[in-house]
């Protein structure tokens, strides 16, 4: 299985960004995924999640009702939609695949994508 996170970049505060994570070797309507960041100098933090069939999702408290999840499994791909982006959002991005639900814990996703970096200034 691999995974291909992309669609970072460079944005000022009250912008968007969609991120993409692409995956193939595997059938993607197994997993789960969980998008995570990891800002510098702090610990990587689980930011939202979607059920292998993309019916069920859950958001960390300070992404909820600006972030969207989504998960395309006929394109193989899972969309991260960040609208109204803040500072604080400024982090590399890295989506990760799981066959467990509900989880937020790292350690329980076995195949992660290499990161894209959103940097969101002032």
């Amino acid at each position: 299985v691999q995974l291909q996170a992309s669609g970072g970049g460079l944005v000022q505060a009250g912008d968007s960004l969609r991120l993409s994570c692409s995956f193939s070797g595997g059938t993607f309507s197994n997993y789960a995924v969980g998008w995570f960041r990891q800002a510098p100098g702090k610990e990587r933090e689980f930011v939202a999640g979607v059920r292998w069939s993309g019916d069920r999702i859950y958001y960390i408290d300070s992404v909820r009702g600006r972030f969207i999840i989504s998960k395309d499994n006929a394109k193989n791909t899972c969309y991260l939609q960040m609208n109204t982006l803040k500072p604080e959002d400024t982090a590399v991005y890295y989506c990760a695949t799981t066959t467990q639900w509900p989880e937020y814990r790292s350690t329980y996703y076995r195949y992660w994508g290499q990161g894209t970096l959103v940097t969101v200034s002032s």
